[in-house]
């Protein structure tokens, strides 16, 4: 007996992001003005809502082009290979590509790390789009089953789309050491860090960064517009959803949250955040290079990137590091257990938690 199944775009859309890139590149628009790598901003920077407004159009535009077409053809036909376990049309992209993606928790330092590495690779980041570099694509969090939506599809089908772009993008590049490079801030890398590990390719080489849950959590208030005035956690922006979206994935009752004390809230995100560092597969790809937060590791690191390739004499743009550590003193007492208690999680598959640079507080 045989059964078929049909999937059409109607069930399986193409992801708006994904035309918007493709429409650039069918009409030969310059990517320009991205803003993913400035380190200092405390503005919320938006693109989702107009590219989604404009995608049933630019659908329009970029299907009346072959190359448009073929991309749209590509993507369909990787997310194929994912669904059904063809792993020869993966190997062939972990052949050519070397990917070295940048994990941690927002407010880290992973843009400048992103950034930077744009830089000594010959790239101007502010021409390189939000997509390729930064962290909504490919889709990776907390397991969603809701009307419309399975999370696991959608993680299948934004990295088939994210390969095509790929392949697009830097696919004429020269490469580096035999593989064509290509830099990658991954914030969502630990949500499913198995699914990355296998499908980027086991030689895959990933910076993951920590800070201090109490510089995070004040990183992140300052982003959203400040500590709220009755200490309670509130959602203003997309680092806020995602603690909540995380702690009631794991039991939190959602209205419970927002009753919460602000850096009580943060704090468990935080540990939980960590923990899947080390609990979901990414602690597999042997060449992991954790850095603590501070400026003379992360410029050190970012040195490092220049000497890679080529450059004998590197200029990085400074690390911005604004001391925040007297700020709430009563707070690092209830970080101090767990920072500790990530530190052994890490331990036990093998992880180096740099605990004494993390509990500098930068």
């Amino acid at each position: 007996m045989g059964v078929e199944i049909k999937l059409t775009d109607n069930e399986l859309p193409v992801s708006p992001v994904f035309i918007d890139f493709l429409l650039h590149i069918v009409e030969d628009r310059p990517f320009e003005g991205a803003q993913w790598g400035d380190q200092l901003s405390e503005i919320m920077i938006s693109d989702q809502r107009r590219i989604v407004e404009e995608a049933p159009e630019n659908a329009k535009r970029v299907l009346s082009h072959k190359l448009g077409q073929e991309a749209i053809g590509r993507a369909y036909k990787m997310l194929l290979a994912l669904l059904t376990g063809d792993v020869d049309t993966i190997k062939d992209i972990q052949l050519k590509f070397h990917f070295v993606n940048v994990i941690g928790i927002p407010r880290n330092g992973g843009s400048y790390l992103t950034k930077e590495l744009y830089r000594a690779m010959g790239y101007d980041p502010t021409k390189v789009p939000n997509v390729i570099a930064h962290d909504g694509f490919p889709d990776a969090g907390p397991f969603r089953f809701e009307k419309g939506v399975n999370s696991w599809v959608s993680s299948l089908q934004t990295m088939a789309e994210y390969l095509t772009m790929v392949e697009i993008y830097f696919g004429k590049n020269a490469p580096h050491s035999g593989k064509i490079v290509v830099p990658k801030k991954l914030l969502k890398g630990t949500y499913a860090g198995g699914f990355f590990h296998r499908i980027l390719g086991q030689a895959v080489e990933n910076i993951l960064t920590v800070r201090h849950p109490v510089a995070s959590c004040i990183s992140t208030y300052e982003k959203s517009g400040g500590l709220p005035e009755d200490g309670r956690f509130a959602i203003r922006g997309n680092i806020e959803d995602w603690v909540r979206r995380d702690l009631v994935y794991t039991g939190a009752d959602p209205d419970a949250v927002l009753k919460m004390d602000y850096f009580d809230a943060y704090l468990r995100y935080w540990e939980q955040y960590n923990y899947y560092v080390a609990t979901t597969g990414l602690s597999a790809n042997k060449a992991i290079r954790v850095v603590a937060y501070g400026k003379e590791r992360m410029e050190q690191l970012v040195k490092s990137f220049y000497y890679r390739f080529g450059d004998t004499d590197p200029q990085p743009e400074p690390f911005e590091v604004f001391d925040k550590r007297d700020r709430h003193p009563e707070w690092i007492a209830r970080a101090e257990p767990v920072v500790r208690r990530v530190s052994e999680v890490w331990s036990t598959v093998g992880l180096v938690f740099p605990l004494e640079e993390v509990m500098e507080g930068w």
